[in-house]
């Protein structure tokens, strides 16, 4: 099974691990606003066309595993998620 992407001349798997830590990385990501973070995220990532593999919620932390094309820059996609 192959699991690149492409594009018009190219074929690409670009994944990158993503931690999201709340200031002083206080505990804080529990219940409802876990739930909203999720679905917050999932939605810019759709926007994008970025694909979330995999994605875990700890309550002072969050893990993303997310598979970005390259014509979007990794700086970028970061800048649109937390801005």
């Amino acid at each position: 099974m192959n699991d690149d992407s492409s594009l018009s001349h190219t074929r690409w798997n670009c994944k990158y691990h993503i931690v999201f830590v709340p200031k002083y990385r206080r505990k804080v990501i529990y219940g409802k606003l876990r739930a909203e973070i999720g679905a917050i995220l999932r939605q810019l990532c759709a926007y994008k066309d970025v694909e979330i593999i995999e994605a875990h919620a700890m309550p002072d932390h969050i893990h993303m595993l997310v598979k970005i094309p390259p014509k979007m820059s990794v700086l970028n996609f970061m800048g649109y998620l937390k801005g």
